[in-house]
């Protein structure tokens, strides 16, 4: 089972026949290539034009990052699973209004419901149960908005409520006040920037290795970001992924000042920080649960493919799009 590779230090990516090598002042090792399923490269990274080859013949895509843990790009392998007819059916429902607005609809009520069963886990936390009828309310207003701008105004206002919530959840080293991106500035921002970066470019892996354009997006505007379907999707396993992580890290006390860098108004994740972080990013991926529909355990990053496939079968109009809400 191929799995993801974390490069954490600077150094030079170099191919040697069937080889590919990770060398720096410290080190040389050897890359799993047949074992490697996405590379997440957070230092400066130097590679050959025959890296870039052997890694795209294996169909392993590289993201890059920058010190505050921001993606930056990706090196793409050559779409080879790529179908009109998918395009063609993604395009017409960008360009349907109706059909927009129910893909863009599904994403926000994904998201908004697996928010609420984060925080139903800590309803009996002083204020937590205020925020969680705030937002029951707020997701029915999407119901009677008709353009893509008014709903993503809903989200941005339950996602408001929803760091409001944590502040009652987290201790006071780790409360947010607001939610600050570039740069981050302070502990809890710090985590949600550098996992949200990491979500995006998983769910990019996924698009990948399937028949879906990854710049066709209904939720996003599509000249936002090149791969906007990534932020769509993203959008519904960030609370189940990226926020569970980071209830795991406060509230069990696995976290202290050496994890991070810089002061408050301007922080980022120390080397420590981003390993352990990247170490239990990982781990939750790889976790399983056993699947309602299925009948069989797959893993957290399996459940993202499976979502892009139902997504592929709407838009092919084989079965009506719904949403994952967690059910665990």
């Amino acid at each position: 089972m191929r799995t993801n590779y974390y490069i954490t230090k600077d150094g030079v990516l170099r191919r040697k026949e069937n080889t590919v090598y990770f060398i720096n002042k410290e080190e040389k090792r050897a890359l799993p290539i047949n074992k490697i399923y996405a590379i997440y490269a957070f230092g400066s990274l130097s590679f050959t034009s025959g890296v870039v080859s052997y890694l795209a013949k294996n169909g392993i895509p590289i993201h890059f990052f920058s010190r505050y843990g921001f993606y930056e790009g990706s090196l793409y392998p050559r779409e080879t699973l790529l179908a009109g007819d998918v395009t063609i059916h993604q395009s017409e429902h960008y360009l349907d209004v109706d059909k927009r607005l129910f893909l863009a609809r599904c994403f926000i009520e994904g998201a908004t419901k697996n928010i609420l069963k984060n925080l139903e886990t800590y309803s009996s936390k002083k204020g937590v149960e205020k925020y969680i009828g705030k937002i029951g309310r707020e997701i029915e207003r999407v119901k009677g908005y008709d353009t893509v701008p008014q709903i993503m105004s809903v989200e941005g206002h339950i996602r408001d409520m929803y760091y409001s919530a944590l502040d009652c959840i987290f201790p006071e080293e780790f409360k947010i006040g607001e939610r600050v991106k570039r740069p981050p500035n302070n502990k809890t921002n710090t985590l949600i920037s550098f996992g949200n970066s990491l979500m995006y470019s998983t769910v990019l892996t996924e698009i990948y290795n399937t028949q879906l354009n990854p710049t066709i997006s209904y939720l996003h505007e599509p000249f936002e970001r090149r791969f906007s379907l990534s932020l769509d999707v993203a959008e519904i396993f960030k609370p189940i992924i990226v926020d569970r992580l980071i209830f795991k890290l406060v509230n069990k006390n696995m976290l202290n000042d050496s994890h991070f860098e810089g002061d408050l108004g301007d922080m980022l994740l120390s080397d420590s920080g981003r390993r352990l972080f990247l170490q239990e990013y990982n781990e939750r991926l790889s976790r399983t649960i056993k699947h309602k529909s299925l009948g069989r355990n797959v893993s957290y990053q399996r459940l993202i493919r499976l979502e892009l496939y139902k997504l592929e079968k709407h838009i092919l109009g084989a079965k009506k799009y719904k949403p994952l809400v967690m059910w665990w």
